[in-house]
């Protein structure tokens, strides 16, 4: 018999359907990343989920993670030994350390250095302050103290008040702080700028100035030894003030029986005479016009 060659079956080249769905679907950019990213994600999650599903394990991950911080903050170069305050004085710098918030030593993590300083300018003699940590573990305070420069006679007793008007302490005596001048009344310390520029034009007037009152919180009288006042406007006080000086180094006028000197009308200036100046004045009008009456 004669055989018959059967004919060789060619493979088809086309993939299946299924390689073809997968091919088109690896060609999709979201599919790849759900693939490569969001699947490896979504397991490590649902480990994760199931591992802390129990609360021991959580106990014991916030435990490991308190002592491995704990043992960063509190290393040496971490710690604050010691408190260092520039520029203050005696009674700031005790006042410092005795509002100071932590007990030293401590870990800079634990120190706020903002909430330091706002504590340290809340202070009524501090005008401003620097906080910071150097090498070695010293928190370094630099502070700027607020100066005097008038004291403010209240009924409460005498205040040192800034250029300001800001109240930073108290004295017992005026002996105390013989340098400065004194104001009084209420409300001079919301004018202390004006109150200055008044002791700077009566430094002709040397040892004879005794203070200024404000009157009404609206304006100034300048007090002079044996009494007398010089009664000020509201506005230009300075100017009136330069008028009565002028005066003065004229005609002696300050030096005479006077009470006070009313400036607080400008185009009047008033004197007022002291008793028994006012009496020899009475008594000598009354003698020329008892010769003008003969």
């Amino acid at each position: 018999m004669r055989q018959v060659k059967r004919p060789k079956l060619r493979l088809d080249p086309a993939p299946s359907r299924w390689s073809y769905r997968y091919q088109r679907l690896m060609l999709t950019p979201l599919f790849r990343k759900m693939l490569f990213l969001g699947l490896p994600l979504g397991i490590s999650l649902g480990l994760a989920a199931a591992y802390l599903a129990q609360p021991e394990r959580r106990e014991a991950i916030a435990q490991a993670y308190t002592d491995i911080r704990e043992q960063i903050e509190t290393r040496p170069e971490f710690m604050v030994n010691l408190l260092a305050i520039e520029g203050a004085s005696r009674d700031i710098e005790d006042d410092i350390r005795e509002i100071f918030p932590h007990d030293l030593p401590s870990s800079s993590f634990d120190i706020d250095l903002e909430a330091v300083r706002e504590m340290i300018v809340g202070l009524p003699g501090v005008a401003d302050a620097h906080v910071r940590i150097r090498q070695g573990g010293v928190m370094v305070a630099e502070v700027s103290e607020r100066v005097p420069v008038v004291i403010w006679r209240t009924r409460d007793g005498l205040g040192l008040v800034d250029a300001e008007g800001i109240l930073i302490g108290e004295i017992d005596f005026r002996a105390a702080r013989a340098d400065l001048p004194v104001i009084a009344g209420e409300g001079a310390d919301r004018h202390v700028p004006e109150a200055l520029a008044l002791i700077q034009a009566a430094r002709p007037l040397g040892h004879r100035l005794r203070g200024l009152v404000r009157i009404g919180e609206r304006r100034w009288d300048v007090v002079l030894d044996g009494g007398q006042r010089v009664l000020l406007p509201e506005a230009a006080p300075v100017r009136a003030l330069e008028r009565v000086i002028v005066l003065d180094d004229v005609q002696d006028m300050l030096s005479r029986d006077l009470v006070a000197v009313d400036m607080r009308l400008n185009a009047r200036p008033t004197l007022r005479m002291n008793t028994t100046a006012t009496e020899d004045w009475w008594q000598a009008k009354g003698l020329n016009l008892g010769i003008n009456a003969e």
